[in-house]
């Protein structure tokens, strides 16, 4: 039985029985709430992939690993009926990319185990894989040839980049700095990569039963977006942007065709835009592919287009939609498949190649991003139309099914005897001008109307982004620790057409402020509020909103202002997009002529002189998007002005902190022990135990 489980079966039979009760702690039930704890428990699924005859789904299953600290990546199979569910690949590794082949008895897929990445085939007859190649660095955006017989993929080949000027000799022995970096690209870093070497992505085929793969590109360029062969094999679509000025246009790409057999690239679109994801029919006779025509707007709606196979008469089949497209996939040669979110909701929709209207065949698809409620989801479909999508609701992440047919039941053990909230839709008109704001409440398990409760206002990021009735675990556990949570989509939010979309551009924040304020307005008249324990807390784009409305009310009892933009002058020329920001959000570079005063009046450090509301802010070490600069600007200033402030630092963490499973946890742990220093609940252990004390 082992000392553990021994002595815990001990204790049950002393505390059943009587005995040693005078000397013993009193036996915690099993916490009935989800807690943070959970986190290291939960599991979705990802990236579905039907195999051709739909007899079967490969998914990548996604779990939390509590000894590394990091989300796990598996591959696993389910037939059509949820039967014989089995593991492909998994490990201490990370597995992802799976690809049928064409005839649906292997499984291309790409194991990375520490700093070795191979492509390996999984043959289904025989249960065994088989390693094709070893790589230097990641692979992307694996595909079969037609026949079957080749590979291609994606990888990142380095390049010697500038060198620095020459140092002395280094006497033998001696320890020196390391040398100086040189940089001078327009792109040198990413958020959550850091600094970037010199090099780009390139094309490469490999022979399906294993060989020294083969570079097909060598062009200065990243040639990185999704590929597509040819019914002949003898080309490869793929999107990019390949042209000279590539780095001076963020939103720029095009369709292009590769020719296997001597390198040659060939543009196939010329819109001014983006031109995406492309995919070949079937028969081979048409392209789809999504994008825009680049107006150079905050927001802009993504379409679906067909052309024929070698670019020609493009045209869109989506535009009445006004819904961004995304992942377009053909099934036979008549209907294309795609992703849409619309009202918050992600939806799989079928159209006609030929145009006409879009039919929802699927909704509520999404829980691929578990952290906070946004819109998300991944689908495959066959050339039969069969098709299979990972399927969220606000209890539960993304499971995977096969049209109405559930496949798997991915965190029952983790939610067993636990109380998840679900959601009550809202739609409020703004004090604005009365448009109408979706939004939603999440109230604390064991709700009861007759008690009063906090409220916590949860704000999303981008600020072109959509949150919705979907599984999240930081509200979840935001509920858990007593508070009635509300989250919204103020206008600049996708998923309710470019007019709403761009409500904000050059414009952020506005009138978004009077939204989220109309929406808390709202929840406090049909909730039972306690209307002086309000608390707002959001990130990124959210973060900008959170330390807007401290500055322009005072009505709340205390903030978390996460990974925040506070001036938009510094954060303009000092993010990793910074080719992108200054010309699509606001129309001009800060230093033009006027600029600075416009710039200065959206920026919420120009409102911290009114700020009394205990703010406290957070941000990742190693947050290259909204950097600690930003955080420390708002901090340092309610430090000088004495309001009541912490800043919270998350070390290794890049944007995105909910990365790790730590960072989920911190964020929400250390916003709730700041609300509660000001007069929220009293903050719930980690464990989901009882908290130590009740707050003032």
């Amino acid at each position: 039985m082992g000392i553990y489980r021994g002595a815990l079966f001990a204790a049950l039979v002393l505390a059943s029985s009587g005995f040693g009760a005078a000397n013993a702690e009193p036996l915690r039930q099993a916490p009935s709430r989800f807690n943070a704890s959970d986190v290291f428990k939960l599991e979705y699924a990802d990236d579905p992939q039907v195999s051709p005859d739909g007899g079967r789904v490969a998914y990548v299953r996604v779990s939390a690993d509590i000894m590394s600290d990091r989300f796990r990546r598996s591959i696993w199979i389910v037939d059509a009926d949820g039967r014989n569910h089995r593991p492909i690949a998994q490990g201490r590794g990370g597995y992802g990319s799976p690809f049928w082949s064409p005839d649906g008895r292997s499984l291309a897929y790409v194991a990375s185990e520490g700093a070795a990445t191979e492509l390996r085939v999984a043959y289904l007859d025989t249960r065994t894989s088989a390693t094709l190649a070893r790589l230097p660095e990641g692979a992307a955006n694996l595909t079969w040839s037609p026949d079957g017989r080749t590979l291609a993929f994606q990888m990142f080949v380095k390049e010697e980049g500038e060198s620095a000027a020459a140092l002395p000799d280094k006497p033998e022995g001696a320890q020196w700095a390391e040398g100086a970096r040189i940089i001078e690209g327009v792109t040198y870093r990413a958020d959550g990569e850091g600094y970037l070497e010199s090099g780009y992505m390139q094309i490469f085929v490999v022979p399906a039963d294993g060989g020294a793969p083969r570079r097909l590109t060598y062009q200065a360029r990243n040639h990185d977006g999704r590929m597509s062969w040819t019914r002949d094999g003898r080309r490869i679509l793929f999107s990019a942007n390949a042209e000279e000025d590539w780095e001076y246009e963020p939103v720029e790409s095009a369709v292009y065709s590769l020719d296997v057999a001597t390198g040659a690239v060939t543009r196939l679109t010329t819109r001014k835009g983006a031109e995406s994801q492309p995919i070949l029919s079937p028969d081979g006779r048409r392209l789809a592919y999504t994008g825009f025509d680049d107006r150079e707007q905050g927001y802009q709606v993504t379409e679906l287009y067909v052309a024929n196979a070698d670019g020609s008469n493009p045209r869109s089949i989506t535009a009445s939609l006004d819904r961004d497209v995304r992942d377009p996939q053909w099934a036979g040669n008549g209907a294309i498949y795609f992703l849409y979110e619309d009202h918050g909701v992600t939806k799989l929709g079928r159209v006609s190649a030929t145009g006409g209207r879009v039919a929802t065949v699927m909704e509520n698809v999404g829980g691929t991003d578990i952290g906070r409620p946004y819109v998300s989801g991944a689908f495959s479909v066959n050339a039969g139309g069969r098709y299979a999508a990972t399927v969220t609701t606000v209890d539960r992440p993304g499971d995977l099914y096969m049209g109405s047919r559930r496949l798997t039941s991915l965190n029952e053990d983790v939610f067993a005897g636990r109380t998840l909230p679900n959601a009550s839709e809202i739609t409020v008109p703004s004090s604005a001008d009365q448009r109408p704001v979706q939004a939603w409440i999440v109230r604390p398990p064991e709700f009861d109307p007759a008690k009063k409760y906090p409220l916590l206002l949860e704000i999303h990021g981008g600020p072109f982004s959509a949150y919705g009735p979907v599984f999240s675990a930081e509200v979840q556990l935001f509920a858990a620790a007593g508070y009635i949570v509300v989250y919204a989509n103020p206008r600049g939010s996708t998923s309710y057409g470019g007019e709403f979309g761009n409500l904000i551009h050059h414009n952020y924040p506005s009138q978004d402020y009077d939204d989220l304020m109309s929406v808390v307005d709202a929840v406090i008249a049909r909730e039972p509020v306690d209307a002086t324990k309000l608390y707002v807390t959001g990130g990124s784009g959210g973060g900008v909103l959170t330390a807007w409305i401290v500055g322009s009310t005072n009505r709340f009892a205390a903030a978390m202002v996460q990974k925040p933009v506070i001036n938009w002058t510094s954060f303009a020329l000092t993010a990793d997009v910074y080719n992108y920001f200054s010309r699509y959000w606001f129309g001009e570079m800060p230093w033009e002529d006027g600029a600075q005063a416009r710039y200065w009046a959206r920026s919420p450090l120009s409102k911290v002189g009114n700020v009394t509301t205990p703010t406290a802010v957070m941000v990742g070490e190693e947050d290259y998007r909204t950097p600690p600069s930003e955080a420390e600007q708002f901090y340092q200033a309610l430090r000088l002005r004495r309001i009541p402030t912490r800043l919270v630092r998350i070390p290794g963490s890049p944007h995105d902190i909910a990365s790790r499973p730590t960072g989920m946890i911190a964020k929400v742990t250390n916003t709730l022990a700041w609300f509660a220093e000001h007069g929220g609940p009293a903050a719930p252990r980690p464990d989901g135990g009882p908290a130590a004390s009740t707050a003032p």
